[in-house]
């Protein structure tokens, strides 16, 4: 696994031991941000359930101004650490050691992307959709990312956020969602 773009470009990215986390692979990453490609620059990204830290690592070698990884597993969150000092972004990052859902619903800012990519079939993209669009921790132009299995269903709508694009590669489905405009609700 390794950053695709941008200034980190190359770097190999440690994983933990094991199947601790699922990293999002490179051909998926590299997919995500040609989708996300003018709206990385200088936005403020949190990257829950994050695993290896890779796609808030990408979103900073590509330019964005700063980014949150929340982990709960221990050795990903050191490795989210060492990444970070590997690729020499840990001074736009902020690593929090901890549970995604209770980080979003004591999260006071709000950020222009968000990346939630949990352990598949427990249900969790949808429960941290659902606690971004009551606390908005979106901003308005933000764009938020659930990753999923082909498997999982989530809905068109979630309170204030709405899908407008979904992506399938392989057995994985890219959920991008936005506030709805007026005319959308």
């Amino acid at each position: 696994m390794r950053i695709i773009a941008g200034i980190a470009k190359g770097h190999l990215l440690k994983a933990p031991k094991g199947f601790i986390t699922r990293p999002t692979t490179d051909r998926i990453r590299e997919a995500l941000f040609n989708i996300l490609y003018s709206r990385v620059l200088d936005a403020e990204v949190l990257d829950l359930f994050a695993g290896t830290g890779a796609l808030g690592i990408e979103a900073l070698s590509r330019g964005a101004a700063r980014a949150d990884f929340v982990e709960r597993c221990l050795p990903a969150f050191k490795c989210i650490k060492h990444n970070l000092a590997k690729t020499k972004l840990q001074t736009f990052a902020r690593v929090i050691y901890g549970d995604a859902l209770s980080f979003l619903n004591k999260c006071a800012l709000a950020y222009d992307l968000i990346f939630i990519d949990p352990p598949y079939q427990q249900n969790l993209a949808e429960q941290a959709l659902q606690i971004v669009a009551q606390n908005a921790i979106l901003k308005p132009d933000g764009i938020a990312v659930a990753e999923t299995g082909k498997a999982e269903n989530l809905p068109e709508q979630i309170g204030e956020l709405r899908c407008v694009r979904q992506v399938r590669y392989g057995d994985t489905l890219l959920w991008f969602y936005h506030l709805a405009k007026e005319e959308e609700k």
